[in-house]
């Protein structure tokens, strides 16, 4: 017998055998499983009534709150796909999005109804938004979220699935000015859950905690994985420390998520040397991990195991994470530093990652020989939505290229050491640097623009851009800055621009950005972080 792979079916199960756990805590609200399977069911249900079928896409920008994980499953146990939408994206981009997605609904919290808003008129394959009110005033007019569940039924919704149908299209930065649509299907998000499940340790007594923003890779799997053991989920709208601490301590937290800054915000907030969390807790990190001195601290005063894991979007996202053993910890505070700084060895559900010459042929295991992380397997992804192009430039001969420039150690755990992409990865967001000096380059007094990364010891890295002004161009670096601004996401503006008489190239006029980067990671074994 062959049954479709689907994470979705592991809220039924949940729903079976644990109905009275409590399965979401947001805020104050609670609600078991057999409530949280009813809301689902009551989404979908409302969802059909507005004509999403199998096939339809529905895009959702919500904050972590339990409407943003009832979307998960109400959408795609129908057929349709989830298409995540990043909160801290501009208008602009948020409607590029929509109309490349083709999303003909959309799911909004309130406090970004004024965002939208001013850019529904452009969109006319989108007939439906539906508004999460939650307090905040906005000018949409939208259905209400709770009105719609109410208007109903609970029934369960039987579809029969096809586990290489799209599940989500997650829009990530690339190496173009625009943002590319990653699918992937019920397939991938599965076997990356199981990942999740197994290399996370992950249990029925679970307390996770959605640290990480839900839009990212749909939170990494853990929307699925936390409800397969029956989990709680405990919503976050926003990181803030003292939130999360008193979260950790008041709701029995034992599991997160999050870019390697969200650690040390913990660990540097006022007051944690007093903090005594008596249970231990896990965080998943992924990027460069934590300083040893922010680890040390993280275990010491929070009870935490840190947990190095590597991944992309387009990999939905785990294919390795950093296999602690116990002959690792014989090592010095420095080597062992060292040991967890690396992304390590391939998870057991990713299939084949490996790091290849450009040939091909895979490098010497001696930590020295360089070559591109690649990766086959059930994880990566059906291709980039309606961008074959791409799709055939990232697949190679049955191999997903990553981009990222790496070497492999003696026990085979990988460490990257650069990108052949031009993606900056800033607090767990990524940034193309393309699209930055895109928007560089609109600004009367640009000539050129080139964008790389700078070390930043609390957002791992941060864009920097290095202009060339046009002849007579006064512009001065606070006025890039507001341009920027007003064009981009803030975390994708420039945090300091270098004015120079030009810019390094090759003779056939290619921007050399490795040059760049040498002027801002001077001293460092690598360039990334």
């Amino acid at each position: 017998m062959q049954v479709a792979l689907t994470p979705v079916d592991w809220l039924r199960r949940a729903v079976k055998l644990y109905p009275a756990k409590v399965a979401v805590i947001d805020e104050n609200v609670r609600f078991t499983y057999r409530q949280f399977g009813a809301r689902v069911n009551r989404l979908s249900h409302a969802l059909r009534r507005a004509g999403v079928e199998n096939g339809s896409k529905v895009a959702v920008l919500c904050p972590n709150t339990h409407p943003m994980l009832e979307a998960f499953f109400g959408i795609c146990q129908l057929g349709a796909a989830i298409v995540p939408i990043n909160i801290r994206l501009q208008a602009e981009e948020i409607a590029y999005i929509l109309d490349h997605s083709d999303a003909e609904v959309l799911i909004v919290d309130s406090e970004w109804g004024s965002v939208v808003d001013p850019i529904l008129s452009s969109l006319p394959q989108l007939h439906t938004v539906i508004q999460v009110n939650r307090g905040h005033s906005s000018p949409l007019q939208a259905v209400d979220y709770e009105e719609v569940l109410a208007a109903a039924p609970d029934d369960p919704i039987a579809i029969d699935l096809d586990e290489n149908q799209p599940l989500s299209i997650n829009y990530t930065s690339g190496t173009t000015s625009r943002p590319k649509g990653v699918v992937l299907t019920h397939r991938n998000s599965y076997l990356n859950a199981a990942n999740f499940l197994f290399h996370l340790r992950v249990e029925h007594d679970d307390v996770y905690l959605h640290t990480l923003p839900l839009f990212h890779v749909n939170g990494w799997g853990g929307v699925w994985a936390l409800t397969a053991v029956g989990g709680t989920h405990v919503c976050l709208r926003k990181v803030d420390p003292a939130v999360i601490l008193r979260l950790f301590t008041e709701e029995g937290v034992t599991l997160a998520c999050a870019a390697p800054t969200v650690v040390n915000m913990l660990v540097q907030h006022p007051g944690v040397e007093s903090i005594r969390i008596p249970h231990r807790t896990r965080m998943a990190t992924a990027g460069s991990p934590p300083p040893a001195a922010v680890i040390e601290k993280a275990e010491r005063y929070l009870n935490m195991e840190i947990i190095h894991v590597y991944g992309l979007t387009e990999t939905a996202p785990f294919i390795t994470y950093c296999e602690w053993t116990r002959d690792k910890e014989v090592l010095d505070e420095d080597a062992r530093a060292r040991a967890k700084a690396r992304q390590g060895v391939e998870m057991i559900f990713a299939g084949d990652v490996r790091v290849v010459h450009d040939d091909g042929s895979e490098v010497a295991w001696n930590g020295m020989d360089i070559g591109e992380i690649v990766a086959r397997g059930n994880v990566v992804m059906d291709g980039y939505y309606k961008n074959p192009e791409d799709t055939a430039k990232a697949v190679r001969d049955g191999w997903f290229h990553t981009g990222d420039l790496a070497v492999v150690h003696p026990d085979g755990h990988i460490e990257i050491v650069d990108r052949l992409k031009d993606v900056i990865i800033s607090g767990g967001e990524n940034v193309s640097s393309v699209e930055v000096e895109g928007v560089l380059y609109q600004h009367p007094g640009v000539l050129e623009a080139g964008v790389v990364a700078r070390p930043d010891e609390r957002w791992g890295e941060v864009p920097v851009a290095f202009v060339v002004r046009k002849p007579g161009a006064n512009v001065t670096e606070d006025e890039l800055n507001a341009f920027c601004r007003a064009r981009l996401a803030h975390f994708k503006v420039p945090k300091a621009y270098h004015f120079v008489d030009e810019l390094p190239r090759t003779g056939t006029g290619k921007l050399q950005k490795f040059k760049l980067r040498e002027m801002l990671w001077a001293g460092m074994d690598k360039r990334v972080h």
